[in-house]
């Protein structure tokens, strides 16, 4: 699987700093230098410092995972490919991606608005839509 050229800098950046030389080294070691383990990454791990430090709270791990899927799809990828990349035997999440990715929900929700947008108009002569504006009665 490639690894995009715009990370490249800060995964060697990485490497060099937590990373211990030997060839069986883990690449994301936990705080003790073994493997990290689920129940504890979030708690005691780096995450909570590394999501402070960006000033993005409640970002969570899959999170980063969600928005690569994003990326992949919007790059055209077929869903073969989409599927091989995201490491998934069902066609259900890389579907899901490629729905996303193809902005037919943001076309769809445009189409709702702009025939809201009409109808208020039509029936408003010509107001701007807001709240409280006085309508003949009768």
């Amino acid at each position: 699987m490639g690894i995009p050229r715009v990370i490249l800098p800060e995964l060697r950046r990485h490497l060099a700093v937590f990373v211990k030389p030997d060839p069986g080294a883990l690449a994301f070691p936990g705080a003790r230098g073994g493997p990290l383990r689920r129940g504890n990454f979030n708690r005691f791990a780096a995450w909570p410092q590394a999501v402070a430090a960006i000033g993005a709270p409640g970002l969570h791990f899959h999170d980063l995972r969600h928005t690569g899927n994003t990326f992949a799809a919007a790059s055209g990828a077929g869903l073969r490919d989409l599927m091989a990349r995201m490491g998934h035997d069902s066609e259900r999440a890389a579907l899901i991606y490629q729905h996303e990715a193809r902005g037919a929900d943001s076309a769809i929700t445009n189409a709702i608005d702009a025939h809201v947008d009409a109808e208020r108009s039509r029936h408003d002569g010509g107001n701007d839509g807001q709240a409280g504006t006085l309508a003949p009665a009768g």
